[in-house]
């Protein structure tokens, strides 16, 4: 969800490319996780949308950001049913990364409060593996020059996932 310039992507990088600006790396790096729980590690069936509608998503910046939304995920976590929207850029042709963006019961306390991200890679089958544990704090978390699409009210989840990346400087 995010664009690295040009240089940042080559091998012969010579300038920063970190989110982190270097004024509070003292404070925030280094990155911190939730000890990893396979039960965070659940299998998810995307049931695809027949018309990829397009959604306005609301970014840190205030602007809005115009996505479209693939399918929803369904699967099982701690034992309960839920569901996760997918969505990608609007005027995607070829899907490479579903992008996840989600909040919990933690956010806001263990976790940054205006969510977390997961990239899913599409799969033959149409099932995925969705592993918390690999959850991400979006760039805005350390740096606010950077634009940040908030998880819709669909993405909201009414538990607790203790998984992934906390919150910065917790």
């Amino acid at each position: 969800m995010f664009t690295e310039t040009a240089e940042c992507g080559s091998p012969t990088a010579t300038e920063d490319c970190s989110p982190v600006p270097q004024a509070r790396r003292a404070k925030l790096l280094p990155l911190r996780y939730y000890e990893i729980n396979p039960s965070y590690n659940v299998p998810a069936a995307l049931r695809l949308s027949e018309d990829r509608p397009v959604f306005e998503m609301p970014t840190s910046t205030g602007t809005l950001r115009r996505m479209e939304r693939v399918g929803v995920l369904e699967f099982k976590l701690n034992g309960q049913p839920m569901t996760l929207a997918a969505f990608v850029e609007e005027g995607t042709r070829r899907i490479e990364t579903l992008f996840v963006p989600f909040a919990d019961q933690t956010t806001g306390k263990e976790t940054y409060s205006a969510g977390r991200y997961l990239d899913l890679h599409p799969t033959p089958t149409g099932i995925y593996a969705i592993d918390f544990n690999k959850a991400y704090n979006p760039y805005c978390a350390y740096n606010d020059t950077y634009e940040c699409p908030f998880p819709p009210p669909s993405n909201r989840l009414k538990l607790e996932v203790r998984a992934g990346e906390k919150a910065p400087g917790i």
